[in-house]
């Protein structure tokens, strides 16, 4: 079976327009054909029809297998992509083949062109506030440092101190980094105290989508474990292949995703929280969504380890720091079959004085030692030489 069939007929695979434009000294061109193709059983996304229909197009130079030519590649903050290509020999390609760049999957990162190496940068950032000591618990409200000290401020006390604002979409943290930081109780030897929250992406589909989370919680929800009144949860953990929460009575499900030969059989699959096999979803998330979720804001990850003393709430964040690049959402599927990834959400309705609070919190979560089995490469970092 060659690769086209492996990957399905052309009409099968997911495609999505790209607004794409040829830079040259005169201008930018339009590329109206540019699309983007996903190959999910890779996965895989591959662009095409960057030339169709373009007048300014470099067509001599992209229709030939000319070795040693250079593509540069570029976003806008608006989400427009940029090209430009030069042949072997040019000044750009020249340099670009001198200077040992930093690799982002199988592009060359040309960032440090601008003065700034984004590696570089965020570990001397980290060196600075290792050296910082004891930090009172805080985070980045409306651009200024406000007091924190709420049970998870150890994120974003870190955060605050990177100059990153709580937020909640799906873009890395800093310089295209994503910055995690765990509890130890030393720097040296040290056991993580609790697992790390990978991501919280919002259900999809489901009645939590459908309904609204005020009818999801209450359907499949609990009264509060600590007897406080007008309080109602949904929490616990989810493993696929466990058993059904006792007081939920959900378990998850993961369909379009083949277990036995680890690929996407079905792009338009998800994860699904039911009370049984076929039933309506409680909850979903999208292959599609995730997929997109994850290799934006996980393509590079940094994982550093914090202190915490109190009263009253200070943090310590450490010079030992993981760092993992080379992700691919595969890696997460297969973690999460194997029970290595879980969802672990924090969800809770509570009812006073004749007001209604909704908290939602869907947290997917791993266990410390099982975090380089999402990436492809990974390493400890001294940020204290680095």
């Amino acid at each position: 079976m060659d690769r086209e069939e492996r990957a399905g007929s052309k009409q099968d695979r997911p495609k999505a327009s790209v607004e794409f434009y040829w830079i040259e000294e005169g201008g930018r061109h339009l590329a109206p054909g540019a699309n983007l193709i996903l190959y999910p059983d890779y996965p895989e996304v591959r662009m095409s029809g960057f030339l169709r229909g373009c007048r300014g197009a470099p067509s001599e130079l992209m229709n030939q297998r000319l070795d040693g030519r250079v593509m540069f590649f570029g976003v806008t903050a608006d989400g427009r992509v940029l090209g430009y290509v030069v042949p072997d020999g040019h000044p750009l390609a020249n340099e670009v083949k001198a200077v040992h760049w930093q690799r982002l999957g199988v592009f060359l990162e040309l960032s440090a062109l601008l003065g700034r190496d984004p590696r570089a940068t965020l570990l001397a950032e980290l060196k600075r506030v290792h050296e910082m000591g004891w930090i009172a618990g805080q985070r980045l409200r409306g651009g200024a440092i406000v007091p924190y000290s709420a049970p998870n401020a150890g994120g974003y006390t870190l955060e605050a101190e990177l100059g990153v604002s709580p937020n909640g979409n799906a873009e890395p943290d800093f310089m295209g980094w994503e910055v995690k930081q765990f509890g130890v109780s030393n720097f040296t030897r040290y056991t993580p105290k609790s697992p790390v929250t990978l991501m919280t992406p919002e259900p999809t589909a489901g009645v939590y989508r459908t309904e609204g989370v005020e009818a999801f919680i209450r359907r499949f929800g609990y009264p509060d474990t600590r007897g406080r009144q007008g309080r109602l949860n949904f929490g616990g953990i989810y493993r696929y292949g466990g058993a059904p929460h006792a007081r939920t009575k959900c378990s998850v499900f993961v369909e379009g995703f083949d277990p036995a030969t680890g690929k996407i059989a079905d792009i338009d699959g998800g994860i699904y929280l039911r009370r049984a096999a076929g039933e309506e979803a409680a909850a979903a998330w999208s292959i599609r969504g995730m997929m997109a979720h994850w290799n934006r804001k996980h393509a590079q990850a940094v994982y550093v380890p914090s202190m915490c003393q109190n009263p009253p709430r200070q943090y310590q964040y450490g010079y030992p720091v993981l760092m993992c690049e080379q992700t691919d959402f595969i890696l997460f599927l297969k973690a999460f079959v194997a029970g290595k990834v879980y969802y672990d959400p924090g969800i809770k309705l509570v009812e006073e004085a004749g007001a209604t609070e909704i908290k939602p919190r869907s947290q997917f979560r791993i266990k410390h030692s099982h975090l380089t089995e999402l990436y492809h490469s990974h390493k400890i970092v001294d940020v204290r030489t680095a």
